[in-house]
């Protein structure tokens, strides 16, 4: 099968769009909502402060004297870096059938990815203050990023990109292996 098969389909453009501004909401809402209620339980963080958090990634310890603009720029950061990680997961699911085959699944296994690049990668070269994983953190980050990076990123591309006929299941007992029928 052509890999270029769901670039060339008619109104691929504007469902791909689509796709990517709904996973992009969200997954930046749900990822949002998590982390607000994680750090609100385990820190005693409002909400504010979480999103200062997020902007201290660029402006570092001035970032929690910046109040509402500097939380607002926190919210700003973690869109763009949610619309990232949607895009990324969109490249994935257009160019590999076996992505599209097993979208939830590989989703999933994308979301936990996400964190580890995000806290092993990302944040330690952002001007974030250097912080210890935690066994609790680090089990809730990649279950959290699974469930509410993965997930819905898998979602949208399964429910808005056209899929070409036979590259997905029709049912449970078809999914077979990972490595059957890549394209």
């Amino acid at each position: 099968m052509n890999r270029s098969f769901i670039l060339k389909s008619p109104g691929v453009t504007s469902s791909l769009l689509y796709g990517v501004a709904i996973g992009t909401v969200a997954v930046a809402l749900l990822d949002a909502t998590d982390g607000v209620v994680y750090f609100w339980l385990t820190a005693h963080l409002n909400p504010i402060q979480v999103l200062q958090y997020i902007a201290s990634g660029a402006f570092g310890a001035a970032a929690y004297r910046g109040g509402l603009a500097t939380a607002f720029a926190g919210l700003v950061f973690h869109f763009i870096i949610s619309f990232a990680a949607v895009c990324v997961f969109a490249a994935l699911y257009t160019f590999s059938r076996t992505v599209r085959t097993h979208a939830p699944a590989v989703g999933l296994a994308y979301g936990a990815v996400v964190w580890c690049f995000m806290n092993l990668v990302v944040l330690p070269l952002s001007a974030v203050a250097p912080t210890v994983l935690t066994p609790l953190t680090v089990i809730h980050g990649l279950i959290g990023h699974a469930l509410f990076v993965g997930l819905p990123s898998a979602l949208s591309m399964r429910r808005y990109l056209p899929v070409p006929s036979g590259s997905r299941p029709a049912s449970i007992r078809e999914l077979g292996s990972f490595d059957e029928g890549v394209a």
